[in-house]
């Protein structure tokens, strides 16, 4: 029985598992922040800049 409170003392302690998930967290935040990011200048881009250079290629 002694074991297993060491253990579950070591358990709580131990904060480098609870580290790696905030990680996580923060990055896949940061993705969907850029995600948006790139989805709305890109389309916006799409629309302006690689036309207008299509259409003056083509004619």
């Amino acid at each position: 029985m002694r074991g297993t409170g060491k253990l579950a003392r070591a358990f709580r302690s131990e904060e480098s598992g609870a580290t790696a998930v905030e990680y996580a967290l923060i990055v896949a935040g940061i993705s969907a922040v850029i995600i948006v990011i790139v989805g709305t200048t890109g389309t916006a881009l799409n629309d302006s800049l690689f036309n207008k250079v299509a259409t003056a290629l083509v004619g």
